[in-house]
């Protein structure tokens, strides 16, 4: 059998959930656009790849606020409790990958401040 999924709404837009991975696309939305929040998985890395269009990774070092511009192709791995963002562009699609368990029971969110 053959299951076939598709984008169904813009933001996160969960594929396939199997044992103990989940998969979905992310696109332009209110929650992946401009940087004000950072969250941070305690349970799991996350994975991003990036479909097409334009998109920066933000992380956090410290108190230091990183920048990786993302490629298409490439794989991103954020390992579990890194602070994170992915900011994309209204015309860009993403891939994301995690472990089916990640929920906000488990992960922290962090209001960002204008001075980054």
């Amino acid at each position: 059998m053959i299951e076939i999924r598709g984008v169904e709404k813009s933001g996160f837009s969960e594929q396939v959930t199997f044992e103990g991975w989940k998969t979905a696309f992310a696109t332009y939305s209110e929650a992946y656009g401009e940087l004000r929040c950072m969250k941070r998985h305690l349970e799991s890395d996350e994975v991003f790849v990036l479909i097409r269009g334009e998109a920066t990774l933000y992380t956090l070092e410290g108190e230091t606020l990183l920048e990786t511009p993302l490629e298409i192709g490439k794989t991103y791995n954020v390992k579990k409790g890194t602070w994170h963002h992915v900011q994309l562009a209204p015309n860009a699609m993403g891939y994301i990958v995690e472990n089916s368990n990640t929920t906000k029971e488990n992960t922290e969110a962090r209001e960002i401040e204008k001075e980054f």
